[in-house]
């Protein structure tokens, strides 16, 4: 792992830690991305790893989030944390995320005890290792001169995780294709052992990416100037432990986009074909009416 590796494996992990206020009551940073508003699986990290702090002895099994307001990425987040339930198996938290007095996202997660039990699974699909793929390449100089400096800003998100996509490079659509996608990713870097941290890291890295594949049919980029995209649901099951700083894939599909919303699945396989966890989102995709300069363009 190199200098810039480390650095921003450690700024990842720094920004996931919370300060703790009261017994229920945690505190967040927030990272500038370059966009009006917190990045989505942020928040998600923080509130899982909220809850888990009031839990003991038991692991997030699943979440369900609903994103109220957009976040201010200039402003710390205050984690509220509602104790549900302490059964014999299960637990039940609720999250409420406040920024300046006002609810921007809540969260309800359910963990369990360690339990065996009868088991099945999807088999994995049958794609090349990582090893065989090239690392996706950085978005292409002459695009990011012509683009906004949100998504200029935006386009360093990733951080320390690698990605490898199987279908082609994601940030350059050639046209409209099946709504399918699959990539490998990984932490670079380790995190530790604890299993709070890998499952709240999972969490925030399940929202890149997934959303996009709503998109794949329509051949809409995320250059498109007209694109309006906001998420408005993330909901994840965890089926076993996972490590995030070994290779993951990412199976995603997107069933329908209708009435302005779009809905996107994930599966995430470890790299032994064990599916290790399941995620949905639904979204906000619009695109704004063209304005007459965007028309004469498109004409020429």
């Amino acid at each position: 792992m190199n200098d810039q590796d480390r650095s921003a494996l450690s700024e990842l992990l720094r920004l996931i830690r919370l300060e703790q206020l009261e017994a229920n009551l945690f505190r967040g940073a927030s990272r500038d991305i370059g966009t009006p508003r917190v990045f989505g699986g942020q928040v998600l990290a923080q509130a899982v790893l909220a809850a888990s702090r009031t839990v003991e002895n038991r692991l997030v099994h699943s979440l369900h989030a609903y994103f109220l307001l957009p976040g201010n990425p200039d402003a710390p987040i205050v984690y509220n944390v509602e104790h549900n339930r302490d059964g014999r198996s299960f637990s039940s938290r609720r999250v409420l995320a406040i920024q300046h007095g006002r609810p921007i996202f809540n969260l309800a997660a359910s963990f369990q005890v360690e339990e065996q039990g009868l088991e099945h699974q999807f088999e994995m699909p049958d794609v090349p290792p990582p090893e065989d793929l090239d690392s996706d390449p950085e978005v292409a100089a002459e695009k990011l001169q012509i683009a906004p400096d949100m998504l200029r800003r935006w386009c360093d998100r990733f951080g320390p995780f690698e990605f490898r996509t199987v279908d082609g490079d994601p940030m350059n659509l050639s046209g409209p294709s099946k709504p399918y996608r699959r990539l490998w990713f990984r932490l670079v870097g380790s995190p530790g052992d604890d299993q709070q941290i890998h499952r709240a890291l999972l969490a925030y890295v399940s929202d890149f990416h997934l959303f996009g594949t709503a998109m794949l049919p329509h051949g809409i980029s995320w250059f498109n100037e007209r694109l309006m995209v906001a998420s408005l649901d993330h909901a994840m099951w965890f089926h076993h432990d996972v490590r995030v700083d070994e290779w993951l894939l990412y199976d995603c599909d997107s069933p329908i986009t209708s009435g302005g919303r779009g809905l996107a699945r994930g599966l995430i396989f470890d790299s032994a074909g064990r599916l290790v966890a399941s995620t949905a989102q639904e979204g906000v995709v619009r695109l704004r009416p063209e304005t007459p300069s965007q028309k004469t363009e498109i004409i020429q």
